[in-house]
């Protein structure tokens, strides 16, 4: 499914950066400027700033005099406004849009034979209008979309940036599409095996007994007790070489402790 970011009238340059980096860490490349205050707006140096990164997206970016250039190719408009309108399109959150808007195709493409290709041959493009930072969007821009999304945000303060806004309405339509996977920050664990887990519990049932916390005549169920503790922790080789460490750590304390004390010389 096609998708477009358009930004009206923008007037702060950073604004822009900050959208297209906002659009590339969604996965999102489309972005169109309608009549921005700068016309070189794409290669200003606060601009490449914000874009931190994203700047193919800026590469890729067109700017053009007239909305309707910027809407060309769109079969889905969505108005982003937060003042209410008396007249207009309705007025959503745009989680609940996103997943009617979806599961509508879903239904007419699973409903009407052959549709599904036709869909997949010739894809909605769905775009995202955005106003400028001083006035937002103009009612007739507003008026020619099929939905006005509204941000749910504190009734006593919605006043969202340009950037912070696509970034929120990027963020759920690519969830509605499908998200992405959360990218691991580390590797997956790998588990000691059950000889490691069994090694290590001998080593330590003597070192405990050498430091008289266990009693090798009555043990009672001090053992089966710690190796249950010691599956629940799922222990990883590097761990276990830690516990054997501390049960040797503790069985030379313990070797101090009982060592003869040295023959006084003599005078």
């Amino acid at each position: 499914m096609k998708t477009r970011f358009i930004l009206i009238n923008t007037s702060h340059a950073g604004n822009v950066g900050a959208t297209a980096r906002a659009m590339k860490v969604m996965g999102f490349g489309d972005l169109v400027l309608v009549a921005p205050r700068w016309a070189n707006v794409l290669n200003r140096e606060e601009t490449i700033q914000r874009a931190s990164g994203a700047l193919d997206v800026l590469k890729n970016a067109r700017i053009v005099a007239t909305l309707d250039e910027a809407l060309d190719g769109m079969t889905h408009l969505c108005a982003t406004a937060m003042t209410p309108r008396d007249f207009g399109p309705p007025t959503l959150a745009p989680r609940v849009h996103f997943a009617n808007l979806l599961s509508k195709n879903e239904l007419l493409a699973s409903t009407t034979p052959g549709l599904e290709a036709d869909l997949a041959s010739k894809p909605e493009g769905v775009a995202f209008l955005f106003g400028s930072e001083r006035f937002g969007m103009q009612n007739e821009d507003v008026y020619r979309c099929h939905v006005a999304l509204s941000i749910p945000t504190d009734p006593k303060f919605g006043s969202l940036n340009l950037a912070a806004a696509v970034q929120l309405i990027a963020y759920d339509w690519r969830e509605a599409l499908g998200g992405f996977a959360v990218q691991a920050a580390t590797a997956e664990p790998v588990l000691a095996d059950a000889a490691a887990v069994a090694g290590m519990l001998g080593h330590w049932e003597q070192a405990l007994a050498e430091i008289g916390f266990l009693d090798p005549a009555s043990p009672k169920k001090l053992m089966p007790r710690l190796n249950q503790l010691f599956n629940r922790a799922q222990l990883s080789p590097e761990e276990i070489h830690i516990l054997r460490g501390i049960a040797k750590a503790m069985s030379q304390a313990a070797a101090k402790t009982t060592a003869p004390a040295d023959t006084p010389a003599k005078p």
